[in-house]
């Protein structure tokens, strides 16, 4: 790949280029990054910094990307933004040997998908805000990663018009590209210090026009329970079944604390996984709130229900593990507006209508904005996430690439 072909190809070249590349992360490796194929991604990119004339492209032993274009003559003290989004795609869905569909001047029809899955606009109403727009999906077999390859391509197209159009003002433009984001194990490697940013936006979020500044408070459990195994023709007064142990706790969870039941500022207890045998238990939750006091309250209630559960099975043990989580970064934000106020401004100036909503969910910038590095999320195109109808539209990522390039004049202008 050379120079101008990078500079020159477009976003729709980059974003099938990096959506073929498998970059799953996978939890429970005990490494960061959890997979090698997120390095063969991170190698691309930093390769293609360094021929665009990034001077400080580098990649660090995590696996981050990260590089600086220089800011405007003129603009070099003025405050450093950085630009992320993440490289690895969610766990879960197979991810490998993906092949972009490109769909051109998009009429509003059903898509087909060669796996015999179906893009229905009349349920995926996102769908009739891109008509007439490229449409990329996978075939159905695997997901397409626009979370967060949208989110790169936008940031690599805004980087290339800087370096083609010098008229475009900006002071110090900083990218990184991050691991792990999908398993949330990740960022907490990342050198706030060293990328060296006063603000920072997360470009991972989807639709035209969508930003955030509040996430879920998180809190991430694993449930063990032990029970007594023992010959089922025998096992009358011996056995402890952990089985029905674990049953019996997840059918306690109210049903208003469930998400399949919760939207809005909901928040949940969501058992996503187990393993294990009638003798021992492994499960793994998580629990979610957009105030303390309501994280507080749901994992009060399941160290209690657990904490019951045992004492009703004399010879079980029941223990429930903090494995991690995050914070809502609306603790921080509320206090420094003018960060959201920017993005907000500059989607305005791009003829963008700003619909800020609260993540279901968290970001990278979850974590940095407690890390010292404040990042709201930006919408970056991408549909359908953690799924095989995942889509995203050519046009939603140029006006990502478009509110980056205004965002940075506008910084330039504090």
């Amino acid at each position: 790949m050379d120079r101008q072909t990078l500079l020159n190809e477009g976003i729709l070249a980059k974003f099938v280029r990096y959506a073929s590349m498998d970059s799953q992360s996978q939890s429970g490796t005990g490494t960061v990054p959890s997979t090698a194929c997120q390095l063969e991604l991170g190698k691309i990119l930093l390769q293609e910094l360094q021929i665009l004339g990034i001077e400080d492209a580098t990649m660090d032993a995590f696996g981050f990307v990260t590089g600086t274009l220089p800011a405007t003559t003129g603009k070099e003290n003025t405050p450093a933004i950085g630009y992320l989004a993440h490289m690895d795609t969610v766990p879960g869905i197979p991810a490998t040997n993906v092949k972009p569909q490109v769909i051109e001047n998009y009429r509003g029809e059903v898509i087909q998908l060669a796996s015999g899955d179906v893009i229905d606009p009349s349920t995926c109403t996102t769908l009739n805000q891109a008509i007439g727009h490229t449409i990329v999906t996978s075939d159905g077999t695997t997901l397409l990663g626009a979370d967060d390859k949208s989110g790169i391509a936008a940031i690599m197209e805004a980087l290339c018009r800087f370096i083609k159009q010098p008229e475009l003002i900006h002071g110090p433009f900083k990218m990184a590209f991050t691991v792990d984001e999908e398993i949330g194990s990740g960022i907490r490697h990342f050198d706030v210090e060293k990328f060296g940013a006063v603000a920072a936006y997360t470009l991972d979020g989807g639709a035209l026009g969508d930003f955030q500044a509040e996430t879920f408070n998180a809190y991430n459990v694993t449930v063990k329970i032990m029970g007594i195994s023992s010959h089922p023709g025998s096992a009358r007064g011996n056995m402890i079944n952990a089985m029905h142990m674990a049953a019996q706790l997840w059918s306690a969870i109210p049903a208003n604390m469930r998400p399949e039941t919760t939207d809005g500022y909901g928040g949940f207890i969501h058992p996503g996984s187990v393993e294990g045998t009638a003798e021992s238990i492994v499960c793994h939750l998580i629990i979610r709130d957009f105030t303390t006091e309501g994280l507080q309250h749901k994992v009060q209630w399941l160290e209690t229900q657990a904490s019951a559960l045992q004492s009703a099975y004399p010879g079980s043990k029941v223990e429930v593990l903090h494995t991690g989580g995050y914070r809502n970064m609306f603790e921080i934000l509320k206090g420094k507006p003018e960060i959201v106020n920017i993005a907000r401004t500059a989607m305005k100036n791009c003829s963008i209508e700003p619909l800020q909503s609260a993540v279901r969910g968290g970001t990278d910038g979850s974590q940095l904005t407690f890390m010292g590095l404040p990042t709201p999320n930006l919408f970056c195109g991408g549909i359908n996430a953690h799924a095989r109808t995942e889509w995203t539209s050519v046009q939603f990522m140029e006006k990502a690439a478009d509110v980056i390039v205004e965002i940075a004049r506008l910084w330039s202008m504090q």
